[in-house]
């Protein structure tokens, strides 16, 4: 064998070696680049609260996020950021006298989401920013009870969070 073919073999093996290593990398690079959600608690009340979030990824319920703080009178706290990926954020809100749910706002997450503000006053308001249509929404339902996100019976979406559905009516 002479040293013109075992170069040329050692060329192509490299590159064959290396096709395989830049389609990964490719494909790394190509996937879907996940944001990030800042979340903002801003206190306006007299009184501390404690407040827990929770946050489940919708098709599969799984738990992906939890914080908790103790939340003092004109205090502003900035917790770690959630992903942008379609989920239900829950955010519990606990008198510190009894350490009793005072109250429960659920909002849902999505790629789009650029901010979630929740505002501790004596309206626990909730509000989302989506990054996309600069719409802004309120969330002031309360989610009840129930520790458990509920789901549809055949998708494994949180109930009211179609993202298919038109809400134009």
């Amino acid at each position: 064998m002479n040293r013109r073919t075992v170069l040329q073999s050692a060329g192509v093996l490299g590159a064959v070696g290396l096709a395989g290593c830049l389609e990964g990398v490719q494909e790394h690079f190509e996937g879907s680049v996940q944001g990030v959600v800042p979340i903002e608690i801003y206190s306006e009340s007299d009184q501390y609260y404690n407040v827990q979030l929770v946050a489940y990824e919708r098709e599969t319920n799984r738990q992906t996020y939890e914080e908790a703080y103790a939340v003092t009178p004109g205090e502003n706290v900035i917790p770690p950021h959630l992903e942008g990926v379609y989920q239900t954020l829950r955010i519990t809100r606990f008198d510190v006298e009894n350490d009793d749910e005072t109250e429960v706002r659920e909002v849902t997450i999505t790629p789009d989401t650029g901010l979630v503000l929740v505002w501790l006053d004596e309206d626990f308001v909730v509000e989302v920013r989506r990054e996309d249509s600069g719409e802004t929404i309120n969330e002031t339902e309360d989610a009840g009870e129930s520790d458990e996100v509920p789901v549809g019976p055949d998708d494994g979406v949180p109930v009211g969070d179609d993202p298919d559905s038109d809400d134009s009516d």
